[in-house]
Formats: structure tokens, C-alpha cells, sequence
């Protein structure tokens, strides 16, 4: 069982910036692929970046190329989110998810993770 925690959200005016963290419970962080998906409000949930269990694999959705990036430190048990340059399109509940995995590549569809964090707030002001 795997419990995540994610922080970081708020309000930001175009262009601005935020650091999204999401820190894992348990022992076996570094076995986990980590996503970060969003959802706004009368949209269904989308992708937006993940990342394999060493990091030498990332997955970007088109809308947050060269925009967004994502790392993790396994030693702490916690994936980032840098989101630059935000849009009034942005904005949604953000979630942090993770899966187990020995592929090589993340899984970039939310079908793919079986835990789910409880999500932080990102509002993006035009």
C-alpha cells in the first residue's frame, strides 16, 4: 500500500510559476512509476507528466512541453512538479499518482496507476 500527499497548489497569475511535491509513504519508493494527472472542473482527467522509477524516463503531455517538469528524489521519497509559464488553462485539481513497474518507460494513462493522492488546487488567474 502506497499513500501519497501532495502540496504545493494555489493561485498564480499568467506566467507565473509553482513546484507541486507529492511524498510516498512507504519503503519501496524507488520501485514506483510516478504520474501527475489533472482534472478541471467539467473536464475529464488528463495526463500531464510522469516519470519512471530511476528517472531516466520522463512522459509530457503536449500541452506542458517545455512548460512543466517533473523529477523525483528517491531518497526522499518524493516527485516534483515545476510548472513555468502557467495559463488560465491550467488550472485544475492536480493529482499525484504512482504504480509499480518493471518497464523501463512510465505509464503516461491514469488506468495504468493504482494509487492516487488526495490532490492540490491550481489556479491560474488571466
Amino acid at each position: 500500500q502506497v499513500q501519497l500527499v501532495e502540496s504545493g497548489g494555489g493561485l498564480v497569475h499568467t506566467g507565473g510559476s509553482l513546484k507541486l511535491s507529492c511524498v510516498a509513504s512507504g519503503r519501496t519508493f524507488s520501485s514506483y512509476a510516478m504520474g501527475w494527472f489533472r482534472q478541471a472542473p467539467g473536464k475529464e482527467r488528463e495526463s500531464v507528466a510522469a516519470i519512471s522509477r530511476s528517472a531516466g524516463s520522463t512522459f509530457y503531455a503536449d500541452s506542458v512541453k517545455g512548460r512543466f517538469t517533473i523529477s523525483r528524489d528517491n531518497a526522499k521519497n518524493t516527485v516534483y512538479l515545476h510548472m513555468n509559464s502557467l495559463k488560465p488553462e491550467d488550472t485544475a485539481v492536480y493529482y499525484c499518482a504512482a504504480t509499480w513497474t518493471t518497464m523501463q518507460n512510465p505509464p503516461s494513462r491514469g488506468t495504468s496507476y493504482a494509487y492516487w493522492g488526495q490532490g492540490t488546487q491550481v489556479t491560474v488567474s488571466s
